[in-house]
C-alpha cells in the first residue's frame, strides 16, 4: 500500500488483493488530482472497497471479483463540495416557499438534488432550510443527490435576514400567532439568549451537523439594512456555546467587519459570506483559523429580486472583487467555495461559477477551494458529523469514494470540470451515477 506522496517513486508491478465479502472496484489508467497537491500524479490505480478508497498505487492492482473501470487517461479527482447550498429551496420562489402548496418545494428539491449530483457536486453543506427529510431519503438511496451536511432551520432575529413575514404578520409576542416560516419549518425567529439556545438545541436534536445564524443583513431579505449587525454578542455566544457543547460549530451569514468580528469574539468559526470584509478582519481570520466559506457574487442584478434587494446585491457585488484580491494575498487563510443558490429560476450554472474565480486564482487553487479545503471544515462537525467513516473532499486512502473522472487536466483548464460533457464519471459512496467513459 502506497501513499499519494510516494506515487511518483513506485516501480510498476502488481498489487494483489484477496477475496472477501466486500464489493470492490478498481479504477485504472487515470491521473490523479487528490484535492490537496499542486500537481497531478500520473498513471495511478485506485482500489475502492464498498464505499471507501482502500488503496492508491502506481502499481497495477489485481482484486479478485472486482469491477474494473478504465479511466481512459482522464483525471481522477474528488467530487465537488459546494459549501453553501439551500437544497430545499434552490429553484423555489419565496411565495411558493411560504404561501404555496406546502409539499411543492420538496418535489422541486428532489429534482434539484439529483441535478446537483449530476453536475459533479457530491457533497453540499446545507446552510438553512427544511432539509432533514430530503437528506434522509438521499442517504437511504430513495432518491439520488449529494451528501448533505444539514444546518436545519435558519436562526434569525426579529427583522433579521431570515424574517420574511408579511406586513400583516404581527410578531408572535403580540399576536400569539407563529410566523409562517417558523410554522413550516424553514426558520426559527428568535430574540434573546433563552430563545437562541432553545432553537440551536432543537436543530441539534433533529440532526443538524452545524448551526447557522444570521449575524448581519442580507440582500434578499425584505426589511433589514445590508450593513446591519444582527444578534447581540450574548445571543451569538449562546449559539456557539450550544454547538460547542455538542461537539460542533456555528457558521454565519454576514458580510461586514462589524458583524463578523462580533461573531468571532463570540466563538463562531466560519464566515458564510464576507464579501465586504476588510484586510484586518481577513488577517484576523487567517491568524485564528476561522474559515471563509464565500461565493463569487460577481453578477450584480438578479431578475427575481425587487429593486430594494438588487440595490443591496449591487453593494455586495462591488465588494466581491476587493475581498477576493485580499484573500489571494493571504495563502494561510482557510477558503472554501460555495454558490448560495437560492430562489433562482435555473441552477445549471452552479459548477460554471468556479470560472468566476479566475481573475484572482489559478485553476488548481480554485479546485482546492471546491475539494480539499473543505475537508477540515466538514470535519469540524465532530460528534455531529453525519459521515464519520472517512474524510470528504480528498482522494486519500480511507476516504469516501466520492470521485469524478474528467476529460483533460482541470489544473490547467477548469473547463475539464465546468463543462458537464467533460465529466465522464460521477461516483458517490462507491456507487456510479454517471459513466460515459468509452
Amino acid at each position: 500500500m502506497k501513499s499519494v506522496l510516494s506515487l511518483a517513486l513506485c516501480f510498476i508491478g502488481t498489487v494483489a488483493v484477496g477475496q472477501n465479502d466486500v464489493e470492490r472496484t478498481v479504477i485504472t489508467n487515470v491521473h490523479l488530482f487528490d484535492g490537496v497537491s499542486d500537481e497531478r500524479f500520473e498513471d495511478v490505480n485506485v482500489l475502492i472497497e464498498d464505499h471507501l478508497i482502500s488503496m492508491i498505487s502506481a502499481d497495477a492492482i489485481s482484486a479478485e471479483g472486482a469491477t474494473v473501470i478504465d479511466g481512459n487517461g482522464g483525471t481522477l479527482m474528488p467530487g465537488l463540495v459546494d459549501n453553501h447550498v439551500h437544497l430545499s429551496m434552490v429553484t423555489v420562489t419565496i411565495p411558493d416557499l411560504l404561501f404555496g402548496e406546502p409539499t411543492y418545494p420538496l418535489v422541486r428539491a428532489v429534482r434539484d438534488a439529483e441535478e446537483m449530483l449530476m453536475r459533479g457536486v457530491t457533497t453540499g453543506r446545507d446552510m438553512g432550510g427544511n432539509i432533514f427529510g430530503l437528506k434522509r431519503a438521499i442517504d437511504e438511496g430513495v432518491v439520488p443527490g449529494p451528501r448533505i451536511y444539514p444546518s436545519g432551520r435558519f436562526l434569525s432575529q426579529t427583522s433579521g435576514h431570515f424574517d420574511f413575514r408579511t406586513k400583516t404578520e404581527t410578531h408572535r409576542a403580540f399576536s400569539g400567532i407563529e410566523p409562517t416560516g417558523d410554522r413550516l419549518g424553514w426558520v426559527f425567529t428568535v430574540d434573546g439568549v433563552p430563545q437562541v439556545l432553545a432553537a440551536a438545541r432543537e436543530n441539534l436534536r433533529l440532526g443538524a451537523s452545524q448551526i447557522k445564524i444570521a449575524a448581519g443583513g442580507g440582500y434578499s431579505s425584505p426589511t433589514d439594512p445590508l450593513l446591519s449587525t444582527q444578534f447581540t454578542f450574548e445571543e451569538m455566544k449562546a449559539a456557539a456555546d450550544a454547538a460547542t457543547d455538542f461537539g460542533t460549530y456555528v457558521t454565519m451569514h454576514a458580510y461586514t467587519p462589524d458583524a463578523v468580528n462580533r461573531a468571532i469574539d463570540a466563538g463562531i468559526k466560519d464566515v458564510g459570506h464576507g464579501q465586504l470584509l476588510d484586510r484586518p478582519t481577513l488577517e484576523r481570520m487567517a491568524e485564528e483559523g476561522v474559515f471563509l466559506s464565500t461565493q463569487p457574487f460577481t453578477v450584480c442584478n438578479e431578475p427575481q429580486l425587487d429593486a430594494f434587494s438588487n440595490s443591496k446585491l449591487n453593494t455586495v457585488c462591488q465588494g466581491t472583487a476587493n475581498m477576493y484580491q485580499i484573500v489571494s494575498e493571504l495563502p494561510e487563510l482557510n477558503v472554501t467555495w460555495g454558490t448560495d443558490l437560492f430562489n433562482v429560476p435555473d441552477a445549471s450554472d452552479q459548477v460554471q461559477q468556479l470560472e468566476r474565480l479566475l481573475p484572482w486564482f489559478e485553476p488548481v487553487e480554485i479546485l482546492k477551494q471546491a475539494t480539499g479545503n473543505a475537508t477540515a471544515l466538514l470535519a469540524m462537525s465532530g460528534d455531529k458529523n453525519p459521515y464519520p467513516d472517512g474524510p470528504i473532499g480528498r482522494v486519500v486512502e480511507g476516504g469516501y469514494a466520492d470521485l469524478l473522472i474528467v476529460d483533460g487536466n482541470p489544473l490547467e483548464d477548469l473547463a475539464a470540470v465546468t463543462n458537464a460533457d467533460n465529466i465522464k464519471l460521477i461516483m458517490k459512496n462507491g456507487e456510479v451515477f454517471k459513466d460515459t467513459l468509452e
